[in-house]
């Protein structure tokens, strides 16, 4: 599997993200969108899910089309991050025209990240400010790890983070992910070395150290996540966040059936995945520029890929976090030092 040129959601022609975030808050909002509206779904395995607008994502309603994609901290509070993309698009006149109205259509989840020791005692909402900041901020570079909606992450054993990656198949299509990895599970197999997704890495995106040699690793070690937040209740305070895209030319329920396979990505990243306290979630987004045969084995290709550039994703987030002031956990970069 052959990375684009950049080795992000990016790689598929068109695509654009932004991130922006607050140290003290320690949280932060990631948006992807596109110069035109593109096609897109969703699926969900989380048990406990935060979202906007995602009913309208099924391929049986009416809007195929949408502006933009939002990743956010914050939990609920987090889903403001939407309104200040739409107040941002509004402003460029970009959205769903319904007569001499323009309505941004603004999809969006959450991940929890209140109690991760940053300042949450606000006033006033911060996410639509941040939402605003990072729609405007949107390129096709971006960093990974402890920025926009990864900027407050945690997994079990370490910080968590935003990562992305891509892979052109040999048809010349395009496939690349986009997550913000706050799991209950672990991204790490015990002895906080070797990733779960080590079998899928390509190079040394994430340490290039390989599978574990070891066997039965079925029962993973107890997570410091929960620990680091007790008595609070972490088995509610997760969620891992993504967004898979190809420039092939999907229907809405072909984006549907890309994000369900996608989420094998995720099980293969993260040991639990998809508990009943994280909201597990997938968008998967079209920009159909690349028109794609007859042959339905090829949709099969497109979710195989698309997982496997998730559990890639999710493998980055946690290698590429930085420390920062406060923090509840190390990073893997902190416990490991390949120096």
């Amino acid at each position: 599997m052959t990375p684009g040129s950049k080795n992000l959601i990016t790689d598929v022609p068109g695509l654009l993200v932004g991130n922006a975030q607050d140290a003290v808050l320690k949280s932060g909002t990631t948006v992807l969108t596109c110069a035109s509206p593109f096609t897109a779904s969703v699926h969900v395995m989380g048990g406990a899910p935060g979202t906007r607008e995602t009913d309208l994502l099924a391929p049986d309603k009416s809007v195929d089309r949408v502006d933009a994609i939002v990743l956010s901290g914050g939990s609920a509070f987090g889903l403001d991050a939407c309104s200040g993309v739409s107040d941002a698009m509004r402003a460029q006149g970009r959205g769903f025209a319904v007569g001499a109205a323009v309505v941004p259509i603004v999809p969006g989840a959450i991940l929890f990240d209140l109690l991760n020791g940053g300042e949450k005692a606000w006033v006033e909402n911060p996410y639509r400010n941040l939402g605003h900041q990072a729609y405007l901020s949107a390129s096709d570079q971006f960093e990974l790890g402890s920025i926009g909606a990864g900027t407050g992450a945690l997994a079990a054993m370490q910080k968590g983070g935003l990562g992305s990656a891509s892979a052109v198949l040999p048809n010349g299509v395009t496939v690349g992910a986009l997550v913000a990895a706050n799991p209950l599970g672990s991204v790490t197999t015990p002895g906080d070395r070797h990733f779960w997704a080590a079998p899928f890495e390509v190079g040394n995106e994430f340490g290039g150290l390989g599978p574990d040699p070891s066997s039965g690793l079925g029962h993973p070690a107890p997570s410091r996540k929960a620990q680091a937040m007790h008595p609070a209740a972490p088995d509610k305070a997760n969620t891992t966040i993504a967004i898979v895209a190809t420039d092939a030319k999907l229907s809405k329920s072909q984006c549907h059936r890309m994000a369900v396979a996608a989420h094998d990505g995720i099980a293969r990243a993260i040991v639990p995945a998809h508990a009943p306290g994280d909201g597990d979630l997938v968008f998967a987004v079209s920009t159909g520029t690349r028109p794609l045969g007859g042959d339905p084995m090829q949709i099969g290709a497109l979710g195989h890929s698309a997982a496997v550039c998730l559990a890639r994703a999710i493998g980055r987030a946690v290698f590429e976090a930085t420390p920062q002031t406060g923090d509840l956990l190390p990073c893997w970069s902190q416990i490991h030092d390949l120096s």
